[in-house]
């Protein structure tokens, strides 16, 4: 594990002690302290907590928990990473915090709760950008582009190690959607973010914010007639099961970004930061191809029950695009012109 000179001991040591009551309290502690004095040669062993506000059987959690076994591997077992799911430690907003405090080094979280912490990553809201996962993998990882947004969360106070995704966001609806007219008058529940109502209103529906708990009653009553999720969040809570449709809107990928500290980071050893870098690639890598499994696996569930998938005519994106230009140009408003033309290069061309 990471030695610690006389300058950093004492930062450290603090952070480590605000995080112990957390853990304690979650009945999870496993943080072993041993030599907190000022020597240079003296160690602090314990596995470093990481995050997340996913239950255990998401690809967020796959993706953690690949990134911890791999630094523990080519660490051959120096460094080590405990995953806490299920927001043990807080809900998405609470890590963020305390991750950019120093209190949990590592989390893995959907970038969507971190556009009010950084602004410019409301570029994940512009919709219907892609028209395939891979066209969206070659963006992020295309080195220009995932530099400027390194750069946004360097700027926020963490270090971006790794994006992968759940796939896309798509609909689900008790009226089918063969053209763009269809659309229209749907009352659909969405996420309270602006982007995401003022695309829904462009198309001509009628966007609902509702907790997400609220869901299944929602569309059991018939109080809304549509949602819209990754194909894994609407086959693990059953949605289907009201839902006459799946939409292939593919309207927004559902990206899942592994951050650390910034400070924490670059006080590591050199060796220390190339491992973490390494073993990200390979969870980056390992994640997208699990989501690629599952979501087939949960398309196969939803046809098996009836429920009919429908995958939209270029035609129909064509017009969706047409229509959120409004949307594009709020956010192009809000975000560095060089992230959004870079993410905005291949539709507007």
């Amino acid at each position: 594990m990471k030695k610690f000179t006389t300058a950093t001991t004492d930062i450290k040591k603090r952070r480590i002690l605000r995080v112990v009551p957390v853990l304690a309290a979650a009945g999870i502690l496993s943080v072993v302290l041993t030599g907190c004095g000022s020597s240079d040669e003296e160690v602090q062993r314990y596995s470093w907590p990481l995050a997340t506000a996913s239950p255990e059987d998401t690809v967020t959690q796959i993706f953690a928990e690949k990134f911890a076994e791999e630094v523990s591997d080519l660490s051959d077992g120096k460094m080590k990473i405990q995953v806490y799911a299920n927001s043990t430690l807080g809900g998405d907003r609470d890590l963020l915090e305390t991750c950019s405090d120093g209190d949990i080094p590592f989390v893995v979280q959907n970038t969507a709760p971190q556009v009010s912490f950084m602004s410019d990553l409301a570029v994940f809201d512009l919709p219907c950008v892609f028209d395939s996962l891979d066209d969206c993998r070659k963006k992020i990882d295309d080195p220009e582009f995932y530099s400027l947004i390194s750069d946004v969360y360097t700027n926020g106070g963490y270090h971006l190690l790794g994006m992968a995704d759940q796939g896309f966001r798509v609909m689900s609806t008790n009226k089918a959607v063969n053209s763009f007219a269809d659309f229209k008058g749907q009352k659909i529940r969405t996420m309270e973010n602006s982007y995401h109502l003022a695309f829904w209103k462009a198309l001509g529906a009628n966007p609902t914010p509702m907790s997400f708990s609220e869901v299944y009653i929602g569309l059991q009553q018939h109080t809304i007639d549509a949602q819209e999720n990754p194909y894994e969040v609407i086959v693990s809570n059953n949605l289907y099961e009201q839902q006459d449709y799946v939409v292939e809107t593919n309207h927004l990928p559902h990206l899942i970004s592994l951050i650390v500290n910034d400070e924490f980071f670059k006080d590591l050893p050199e060796d220390e930061q190339e491992i973490m870098t390494e073993a990200a690639q390979l969870a980056t890598e390992y994640a997208r191809e699990q989501s690629d499994a599952r979501i087939a696996d949960k398309i196969a569930t939803i046809e098996e029950s009836g429920t009919e998938i429908i995958t939209l005519s270029d035609k129909t994106r064509k017009e969706i695009r047409e229509a959120s230009k409004d949307v594009y140009e709020s956010i192009r408003e809000v975000i560095d012109p060089k992230i959004y033309d870079s993410y905005m290069e291949r539709i507007e061309k």
